[in-house]
């Protein structure tokens, strides 16, 4: 009978239990209370969710949001039975984003009118990013949303010859390397202002080269020039920069056409263009294609030559003179009648012959009993026209009694500078002769000179313009030109510095006169084109 008290007594007590922990469970929480860990992320006020953390380099990321990152589960997480009162943070598949209700770190970023260092954004701000991201060259990947409109960033630095900035677009520009014009210009502006150059070296005063140089074109014309002349210029001429490159540092100078960018090494790139294409066509029996202004025009860059004239500011086209070999008789030794003597130079130790003036040599100092006596070498005389007429065009053809005839050309002369507005009589500049087998142009020495013929050569400023390049002359204006294609392969006292005149290789001449009577045909002035292989 004992034991039905206890088994009542035993299923009251049972009874009494459940009760009461049925009744813990429907009772309610006190309101603002957190049931979260000590250690767990503080909630946000409006969310609930996890506030994000403070920006900086050291701040190290709350464990539950690398747990999300790492995206190591596909279902939902249960809430801790410690904490059924916490909110539920959903994470998605492995290799996605996680969805976190929580809200995004905030970047502050400066008004577009304040210059930043990047001409676009950063997209993706990290915690980790507290300096600005470095301007790279590539361009940078814009934000899928939203798009923003960076400013025109101020530090892109413009060249000289590049148009001014635009306003800014509706997207992303390229960084500055990588900006090019729509259509860019044909003539790259290098350098504005040019040094010209004396035969010294020295600089006598600056170009504009945007007024001396511009894009053009080889107008629609007659052109016609002796085919087996204009190749025999272009190969001595190729030949002599491949010869006496190392020696001769003026032929390796750019010149003025260097301020837009071409090189010597263009230079010899036409010139092997040009020779090329006559030797294809002479062997083909045809006329050159070099006659043709639209095969000009599609194979070179066409660059217009416009005068530059400090004496004259108002002259805009090239002054073209011209030059002769003239033929006269002489003696081997001195006569009443020639007595004028042509020297050559037996060597060139200690310079001597740089410290006499033409009026001193024809005085008689290298005569007997002269000062130098002994240290030149007469190769003929002519009378004193004849002697100025070759100093004046560098080289002369003497006839000789005997019927025999040789090529005199200047050598070296006494290092005294040719002065413009000075009567040729009165200059102080002497120059030294060698015989020769031929018209001979621009070189260093008198063994390397051109080779060159008339009709095909100019003389030029070879320091400011360059030996080599390929100039064509339009002259002319009613109906269609008369064009004129030539080397620059000579050079003269008077091109030193001289960016508006071109000599003209006339021909050979019996006299003045026939001379004369034959340029009265060519004009003073043209317009003038620099031909440069594409």
């Amino acid at each position: 009978m004992k034991t039905l008290p206890i088994f009542v007594a035993s299923c009251t007590t049972g009874i009494l239990l459940a009760l009461g922990l049925s009744y813990l469970n429907l009772a309610p929480r006190p309101a603002g209370r957190s049931e979260a860990p000590a250690n767990s992320t503080p909630s946000s006020p409006s969310t609930g969710t996890p506030a994000p953390p403070a920006s900086g380099p050291n701040v190290q990321a709350p464990t539950a949001r690398t747990e999300l990152s790492a995206g190591l589960t596909s279902q939902p997480t249960p809430a801790p039975t410690a904490n059924p009162g916490a909110p539920t943070l959903t994470v998605t598949p492995s290799g996605e984003t996680p969805v976190v209700s929580e809200a995004p770190a905030t970047v502050p970023t400066e008004p577009a009118a304040v210059p930043t260092e990047s001409a676009t954004p950063n997209p993706t701000p990290t915690p980790e990013a507290a300096a600005p991201t470095p301007q790279t060259q590539q361009p940078a990947v814009a934000p899928a949303s939203p798009v923003v409109t960076p400013s025109p960033n101020p530090r892109v630095a413009v060249a000289p010859s590049a148009s001014p900035p635009r306003p800014a677009a509706t997207t992303a520009p390229a960084p500055p390397a990588q900006a090019k014009p729509a259509t860019p210009p044909r003539l790259a502006l290098v350098l504005e202002n040019y040094p010209a150059v004396d035969e010294f070296n020295q600089v006598r005063y600056s170009v504009n080269s945007r007024e001396v140089l511009a894009a053009g074109r080889v107008p629609q014309g007659s052109l016609s020039f002796n085919e087996a002349d204009m190749l025999t210029v272009l190969r001595n001429t190729r030949r002599y920069f491949q010869q006496h490159s190392g020696a001769d540092p003026a032929i390796n100078r750019e010149g003025v056409l260097g301020s837009v960018g071409v090189t010597v090494a263009d230079v010899l790139r036409t010139l092997d263009f040009m020779i090329a294409t006559l030797q294809e066509d002479m062997a083909a029996g045809r006329p050159t294609r070099l006659k043709d202004p639209d095969f000009l025009n599609r194979q070179f860059q066409v660059i217009r030559w416009t005068a530059h004239n400090p004496r004259n500011p108002d002259q805009d086209t090239i002054r073209l003179t011209k030059y002769a070999v003239f033929t006269h008789p002489g003696s081997r030794t001195r006569t009443a009648t020639y007595d004028t003597p042509l020297y050559a130079l037996r060597g060139y130790q200690d310079k001597f012959y740089e410290r006499y003036t033409k009026q001193e040599v024809l005085a008689g100092i290298y005569e007997p009993g002269g000062k130098e006596a002994g240290r030149v070498e007469p190769l003929a005389y002519l009378t004193r026209e004849g002697f100025e007429e070759a100093l004046l065009q560098g080289t002369i053809l003497v006839n000789f009694p005997d019927g025999t005839s040789a090529y005199f050309n200047v050598d070296r002369n006494n290092a005294m500078a040719y002065i413009k507005g000075v009567a040729q009589r009165e200059q102080k500049r002497y120059w030294y002769f060698r015989q020769v087998d031929s018209i001979r142009g621009y070189g260093y020495k008198i063994e390397a000179k051109i080779p060159i013929r008339p009709g095909v050569t100019f003389a030029g400023d070879v320091l400011n313009l360059g030996l080599g390049k390929i100039v064509l002359l339009e002259e002319g204006t009613a109906g269609r030109p008369q064009l004129r294609l030539g080397v620059v392969a000579d050079t003269g006292g008077a091109f030193v510095p001289n960016l508006y005149q071109l000599d003209y290789l006339a021909g050979i001449f019996p006299s003045r006169q026939a001379f004369n009577t034959y340029i009265r045909q060519l004009p003073e002035y043209a317009r003038a084109y620099i031909l440069v292989k594409r």
